[in-house]
């Protein structure tokens, strides 16, 4: 991996060495000085300057660290900055944007270098198709030219997806910028361009490993597959919609407004394109096509641990799981671990820690799983690595806080010994080179059962190309999850749908999905109040509390939770065993003092003061989706109900302005430059007070 992203950092260098810059409010960049002719009709330069675009994906403000940590944002499972104090003072950070509350100040979430990686992809689209080798057939030129496409149309889904309607131009810049300034585009018209874009670039690409140099870090016929079936469910999918610009509405269904959270106002709605049954069975043909290919060469990985240990390792995948992985370096590019993942203190084994909590969980994730789901404890991890008594151990100590579960995905002992060696000599924070995963296999089991239940095919016929059913393939995901023979494999929630939503949560914790799975189905809102209603429930310890497709009593909560060590574990050093812990029974006293460690659970204390104020961070999350809350029914069922509410009160709760807005703000610079094309819509022009 490490050989592959230098490559990609060498090409972009090459690619820059032969480019020059200017500057508009999208910050893409003019025609190279070179001209076409000359870049591609030269196989070798067609290939530096994909590579050059491959180069962006890894960049700080695109796969490197927002889009694989910061841009989380806050869903029921995952957490980026979620539980503060006062997160609607927040305006002008990534903790402001994870609880849907910004302004057009906020610098965190711009949108350049992801119009910059679509230029640079657009330009090479356009120079491999005029070009005479392309023309003639060249084999490889075909492959560039489908991974452009990829690239470029990945490009315009992560800005759809993120800004909604966003400008949108097939082509290059001109080099007086005559093209460049526009307005937005409605979303279902870029989201038909790049159905286009993908459903040409899928018959260039070949499998992984057909072609020699085309591993999981190249754009293949699988991803691009997989990454069609993607942008066909949110294009088929809901999504908040500014009405005032875009008024014409004939094509678009509107979400039933009495739905709580989902309401129309001031011209804003929840929307999604009344032909969205055409884009799903876009969807479930392409996944099929991979699933009943011979070819397929992707499997899941019998070890769901496996997957975690050999990307920390910088290893490739033995089973092919990993469909398309952003090629980090080390050293250069990528903060996968260190800010997020197992929690290590720094100065142990360098000068910064690891498993930073930049995005997280909560107990409510952890108490969704089945206790014997091998999923879970990389999805949740408590133990924290520190030094006590001077010896280097894990322990538990202090790992009580529901509102703050690391996941378990990334581990500093997984990593290579070149890593733990940079590690220690560095002042700072070294880029583990760590690749991101941006689709695995179950990604493609799961959308195809998705998509065929929903298309009113039921969950058991099969489907003719991929001789398999929806319930078939949800299965499959699950018996990984069990192992083999076990009952669990067939025991889910009786709606169908509801299982698929559970089960994509379980499978893809801390993976970038959760949040914007949720916005597509229309239900970002509702999980997230599911989720904060159960947390406060459980901190009230009065209530029966729902969590997914389980229900639990408090009794069902341990006041205190003991668990024991092991001596020596993967880091080479004491490790908490996990197995021994009673994290869903009451235990009347220690089982052996002197082999059990003990720690208070859920619950730091009873006071009234602990319950209040943490219940008041949980009801504050994410409250800028909606326009107002009123938790008054909620708060007359808890012990402590008046007193959080009346702390409540002198919080700002709402924006005030619409319902389900998931959609980030436009950074002012980029509207200022836009010479009056743009503005921001969902209230995002004015600070909130």
């Amino acid at each position: 991996m490490k050989y592959r992203t230098l490559k990609y950092m060498l090409a972009a260098g090459a690619l820059c060495a032969l480019t020059t810059g200017c500057s508009d409010y999208l910050d893409t960049e003019s025609p190279s000085q070179q001209t076409s002719q000359v870049i591609y009709e030269n196989e070798g330069m067609a290939r530096a300057a994909i590579m050059g675009v491959y180069s962006d994906l890894a960049g700080t403000y695109v796969y490197g660290q927002k889009m694989s940590v910061n841009w989380q944002g806050v869903s029921d499972i995952e957490l980026a900055s979620g539980y503060n104090n006062d997160p609607s003072k927040e305006l002008t950070s990534d903790t402001g944007a994870a609880n849907f509350y910004s302004d057009w100040y906020n610098h965190t979430i711009q949108w350049q270098y992801i119009f910059k990686m679509a230029e640079r992809a657009s330009t090479a689209v356009e120079g491999i198709r005029n070009s005479e080798a392309f023309k003639s057939g060249n084999k490889a030129m075909q492959r560039y030219l489908g991974e452009a496409l990829v690239l470029r149309s990945l490009s315009y889904f992560e800005l759809v997806r993120r800004w909604g309607d966003i400008p949108y131009k097939e082509g290059t810049s001109a080099s007086d910028l005559s093209n460049v300034y526009a307005g937005k585009t409605d979303r279902d018209e870029i989201y038909s361009y790049l159905v286009r874009d993908m459903q040409e670039a899928i018959d260039y690409l070949p499998w992984l490993g057909e072609v020699s140099d085309y591993n999981c870090e190249r754009i293949t016929k699988g991803f691009a597959k997989g990454l069609l079936a993607r942008i066909a469910l949110f294009a088929g999918g809901w999504s908040v919609r500014d009405g005032n610009q875009f008024a014409d509405d004939s094509n678009v269904e509107h979400y039933p407004s009495t739905v709580p959270g989902m309401g129309e106002m001031n011209g804003f709605y929840v929307g999604r394109p009344k032909n969205w049954r055409d884009y799903y069975a876009i969807a479930e043909q392409q996944c099929a096509e991979i699933i009943g290919d011979e070819q397929n060469p992707h499997h899941l990985d019998p070890d769901y641990g496996d997957i975690w240990k050999t990307v920390c390792h910088l290893d490739y995948n033995a089973y092919n799981e990993n469909m398309f992985e952003v090629a980090n370096g080390m050293g250069y590019s990528g903060d996968i671990g260190t800010l997020m993942g197992r929690e290590m203190d720094g100065n142990l084994f360098g000068a910064t820690g690891w498993g930073s909590s930049y995005v997280n969980s909560n107990g409510y994730y952890f108490y969704s799983f089945t206790p014997s789901d091998t999923r879970r404890d990389y999805a949740c991890y408590f133990p924290k690595f520190t030094k006590e008594n001077n010896k280097l151990t894990e322990t538990m100590s202090g790992r009580n806080d529901m509102l703050n579960v690391h996941f378990g995905k990334w581990s500093y002992f997984w990593t290579n010994d070149a890593y733990k060696a940079l590690a220690q000599t560095a002042s700072g924070r070294p880029s583990t080179g760590i690749n991101w995963i941006l689709m695995r296999y179950p990604d493609v089991l799961l959308m195809f059962a998705e998509a065929r239940y929903q298309l009113g095919e039921g969950e058991d016929t099969k489907n003719t190309i991929a001789k398999m059913s929806a319930r078939e393939a949800l299965e499959l995901v699950r018996e990984r999850a069990f192992g083999a023979g076990s009952a669990e494999i067939k025991n889910y929630d009786s709606d169908f749908f509801n299982a698929i939503v559970n089960e994509r949560a379980w499978e893809f914790g801390c993976e970038g999905i959760r949040k914007l799975d949720l916005v597509r189905w229309g239900l970002l809102d509702q999980k997230i109040e599911e989720m904060k209603e159960a947390l406060v429930k459980m901190y009230d310890g009065t209530q029966t509390v729902k969590i997914f497709d389980k229900t639990y009593e408090p009794k069902d909560f341990p006041e205190k939770v003991y668990y024991k060590m092991i001596s020596k574990g993967i880091s080479g050093y004491p490790e908490v065993d996990i197995s021994s812990i009673n994290f869903y029974r009451q235990l009347n006293a220690n089982p052996n003092p002197d082999l059990y460690k003990e720690l208070n659970w859920l619950r730091k204390d009873n006071s009234e003061t602990d319950v209040v104020n943490r219940s008041v961070r949980i009801l504050l999350c994410a409250s800028g989706l909606r326009a107002n809350y009123d938790y008054s029914a909620l708060l007359s069922q808890l012990q402590y109900g008046s007193q959080i509410q009346e702390k409540l009160q002198t919080y700002t709760m709402g924006n005030g302005v619409c319902n389900y807005r998931h959609l980030y703000s436009i950074y002012y610079d980029d509207i200022y430059k836009s010479n009056g094309y743009l503005k921001n819509s969902y209230g995002y022009d004015h600070s909130i007070n």
